[in-house]
C-alpha cells in the first residue's frame, strides 16, 4: 500500500515509517499539516495516518480540507488526544478511525489494513441511486433533486448515500453510526440528528414532498410517498 504519514514528532514518525516499510508498504512522510495537505491532494494514497497536533495546519483542519476537496482516502488519526470528545471531533472532521498514543504497532498495522479493505478501490455496483426525483451519482458524486443540483458536504453525501442504498427500509441510529461514522459504540451525542436535520434542509426544502422521514422510536427511512 501507499501510505502518507503526517506526523511532526521525529521519534514517532521514524518508528511508524520504519515499521510500515518493513511490512512492505510504500511510505511518504510530512512533518506539518500544510505539507501533508499538499501531498495528500496531489497524489493517490491508500491510507493517510494523521497526527492532530501539527504545526502550520492542525490535523483536524487538514482532514476537513481534504474532505471538502472530495478526497475519499481512508484516514486514521494517530494522536495523544484520547478523550471521547477528541475522538468524536476527529471522526466528525472526516477521519475513519482513531488510535491513541501510546499504541501497539501491531494494532496500528491491523487498523491500517482494515481501512485499506474498506477503501473504494472499484466503481460501486450501483453507480446511480434514485428515490423519487432525487438522484445520487456515486461516480461523479453529484446529487440532484429534480433539475437542481444539491451541494453536500462529504459526510452529508455519505449519509444520503447510506439512506438511499437502504431506500424504503428503516435505518436505525446504530446503523448510521456504524455505517457512516464507523462508530462501534454510542457516543451519546446528537451527531446523527444534527446531520439528518442539515441533510433534510437541503434535500427537502419548503414546497417539495418530503423524502426523509422519521420513524418515531425506530430511526429514519428515505422513500417517495
Amino acid at each position: 500500500m501507499r501510505i502518507l504519514l503526517i506526523e511532526d514528532d521525529d521519534e514517532t514518525l521514524d518508528y511508524v515509517a520504519r515499521g510500515l516499510k518493513e511490512a512492505g508498504h510504500i511510505v511518504e512522510t510530512a512533518r506539518d499539516g500544510k505539507d501533508g495537505l499538499f501531498r495528500a491532494a496531489d497524489s493517490d494514497f491508500d491510507v493517510l495516518i494523521v497526527d492532530r497536533m501539527l504545526p502550520g495546519l492542525d490535523g483536524l483542519s487538514t482532514v476537513r480540507s481534504l474532505r471538502a476537496m472530495g478526497a475519499q482516502t481512508p484516514i486514521l488519526f494517530l494522536t495523544a488526544m484520547g478523550a471521547v470528545s477528541d475522538r468524536i471531533a476527529g471522526l466528525e472532521a472526516g477521519g475513519d478511525d482513531y488510535l491513541v498514543k501510546p499504541f501497539s504497532f501491531a494494532e496500528l498495522q491491523a487498523r491500517v489494513a482494515a481501512l485499506a479493505r474498506r477503501a473504494p478501490l472499484r466503481a460501486p455496483e450501483q453507480p446511480l441511486l434514485q428515490v423519487g426525483d432525487l438522484s445520487l451519482d456515486r461516480l461523479r458524486r453529484v446529487v440532484r433533486r429534480g433539475p437542481n443540483e444539491i451541494d453536500l458536504q462529504p459526510r452529508e453525501f455519505q449519509l444520503l448515500e447510506f439512506l438511499m442504498l437502504n431506500s424504503g427500509r428503516i435505518v436505525t441510529r446504530t446503523m448510521l453510526l456504524e455505517g457512516v461514522w464507523d462508530f462501534h459504540f454510542d457516543p451519546r451525542t446528537n451527531i446523527v440528528e444534527t446531520h439528518i436535520s442539515r441533510l433534510r434542509a437541503k434535500i427537502d426544502p419548503g414546497g417539495t414532498a418530503p423524502l426523509i422521514h422519521t420513524v418515531r422510536g425506530a430511526g429514519y427511512v428515505i422513500r417517495a410517498d
